[in-house]
Parts: structure tokens; sequence; C-alpha cells
């Protein structure tokens, strides 16, 4: 058996560690990449068949109240501090979710519009959808039922 010293030692793991290195910073994008797909979806009974990004920006950053045709819109949120609302903002509108509190504490300050719903969980989500026409919500596309309608894929 072949002693190593030092030196060859290294040469020998330096292409490994470069490769555990890349491997480890790759793996985060690529579990992202892997997660399910956001949409945003309305009670299958709604008469909206599909939302621009615009309007779900101003429907769930205060501008309207009201869904295009002029029926009201009820947008619903995730709790802050959630892996969900986070991505969904940052595809949205490319804020934070500190930014986008920001945004909500001046507004209701003013007075000027209420921030959406906010409820604990995709099932309660799934509830008040099949519930209420005026209901507009983001899940994961794995929580689509038949009671809903996909308007948006972000």
């Amino acid at each position: 058996m072949v002693k190593l010293g030092c030196v060859q030692l290294l040469r020998k793991t330096r292409g490994l560690f470069f490769w555990f290195v890349c491997m480890s910073l790759c793996l985060p994008t690529a579990s992202y990449a892997m997660r399910a797909q956001l949409v945003v979806v309305v009670n299958k009974e709604s008469n909206i068949q599909s939302l621009t990004k615009k309007e779900i920006v101003d429907i769930y950053m205060g501008r309207y109240q009201s869904f295009p045709n002029g029926s009201p819109a009820l947008p619903i949120d995730f709790p802050a501090q959630t892996e969900i609302k986070s991505d969904f903002y940052a595809k949205l509108v490319n804020l934070s979710e500190n930014k986008i509190q920001s945004y909500w504490s001046r507004l209701l300050f003013s007075g000027r519009a209420q921030p959406p719903k906010i409820l604990d969980n995709s099932q309660q989500i799934v509830e008040l959808l099949s519930e209420n026409n005026a209901a507009i919500a983001y899940i994961p596309e794995q929580y689509v039922t038949e009671e809903m309608k996909i308007v948006y894929q972000l």
C-alpha cells in the first residue's frame, strides 16, 4: 500500500470537495423548482374565467375590491411568515413579505383599503372557496378541487 502525503491527498480529494460544494449550492435551487406550482383560484360557479397578473395584483394589493366584471372580490391570504405567502408575493409583485406588511400598514393607517382575509391553512381556504363565489385565493396546484376554477398560474 502506498502512503499518500498531505499534498497528494489534497490533490486527490480536491475534485471531490469541488463537486460537493457545487452540489450543495445547486440543491436548494433544485428543490425549489420541484415544489408545486402556485395557482390562483375562484369558486367554480364564479363567472370569472381568467385573470391577468395585473388584475390579481390590483385585487391583492387593495387597489380594487371587485373583479374586472364588477362582481365583489374577497382575496384570501395565508398567515404571515409562511413559505407559500412569501413565494406568492415574491412571484406576484417581487416584494418580500416584510415590504408587503409595511405596504398594508400604510394603507390601513390611511383607511384606503382592507388587506386580504387571512386563513390558517389550505383546508380552510378550500372550504371558503367552495362556499363563497366572491373568494379568490392562491394555493398549490395539488390542492385544487372540483369546486374550484384556476384563473391564473404563477
